[in-house]
C-alpha cells in the first residue's frame, strides 16, 4: 500500500449528493493547522503531521465524521461506551482492506456495549462501495473527508496527502483516550494482538 493513486493534492472536489452540492478544498482544510514531522515513514521518509496530538488518559476531544448517508456523527452520540477506533489510510486499498476485515470479525467476540469504529477520509460513496463488496457489517465506517475533523484533533492527518496514518484509539467510557498505537509504517499492519488484549483489560476494568 505505498502507493494511493486515487488521492489528489490540492484537489477540489465538487459533490452533488440528493440536490444539494458542496465543494471540498484539501488545501483549505489543512489551513493553519500545527504540524509535526512525526515517526510515521513512507518507504524511507518520515511523515509531517498536522493537527494537535492527545495525549494517553487524557480526554478525548469530540470530533464529528459522516457515514454513508452523510449523516454527521459524533464521538459524543457513543457517550458510556467502549470505543475503539481503527484508522485507516483509505480502505480500499490491501493492508487498509485487511485491518478493517480483522476489526470487523471481532466484534462478535466483544462485548454489546463496546463500539467499533473505521475511520478514514475515504468519501462515504466509496466507503459504502467497499462494505457492501466485502460485507463490512459489524463495524460502522465513517468519513472524515468532510471536515478534517477527527485527523486534526487527534493530530493524525498526513501533511500534503490528504490522508489519516493508521492507527488504533480506544477510549473509555469515562471518555478518556486509554489506548494509543500509531502505526511506524505506512504500509504495516497493526498490532492486532496488542490492541484486543488492551481492550480486553480496558472492558474488564472496574
Amino acid at each position: 500500500m505505498s502507493a494511493f493513486p486515487h488521492v489528489f493534492r490540492r484537489t477540489v472536489l465538487a459533490i452533488t449528493l440528493s440536490g444539494f452540492s458542496f465543494t471540498l478544498s484539501a488545501t483549505n482544510l489543512q489551513a493553519n493547522l500545527p504540524e509535526r514531522l512525526s515517526q510515521v515513514k513512507v518507504g524511507d521518509q518520515h511523515v509531517v503531521l498536522l493537527g494537535t496530538p492527545i495525549k494517553q488518559h487524557s480526554i478525548a476531544p469530540n470530533f464529528k465524521v459522516v457515514d454513508a448517508n452523510f449523516k454527521t456523527v459524533q464521538l459524543a452520540d457513543f457517550k458510556n461506551s467502549t470505543v475503539l477506533i481503527s484508522v485507516v489510510p483509505s480502505i480500499d486499498t490491501g493492508i487498509c482492506s485487511l485491518q478493517t476485515k480483522r476489526f470487523n470479525s471481532e466484534v462478535a467476540n466483544l462485548p454489546q456495549d463496546v463500539v467499533l469504529l473505521t475511520i478514514s477520509t475515504d468519501l462515504p460513496f466509496a466507503q459504502k462501495r467497499y462494505c457492501q463488496q466485502e460485507n463490512i457489517d459489524k463495524l460502522t465506517v465513517l468519513s472524515d473527508a468532510v471536515w478534517r475533523d477527527f485527523g486534526s484533533n487527534y493530530g493524525l492527518l498526513i501533511k500534503d496527502m490528504g490522508l489519516l496514518t493508521r492507527a488504533v484509539l480506544i477510549i473509555n467510557k469515562k471518555g478518556k483516550l486509554v489506548y494509543q498505537q500509531v502505526v511506524p509504517e505506512l504500509a504495516q499492519e497493526p498490532d492486532y494482538d496488542a490492541a484486543l488484549s488492551a481492550l480486553n483489560n480496558i472492558v474488564t476494568e472496574k
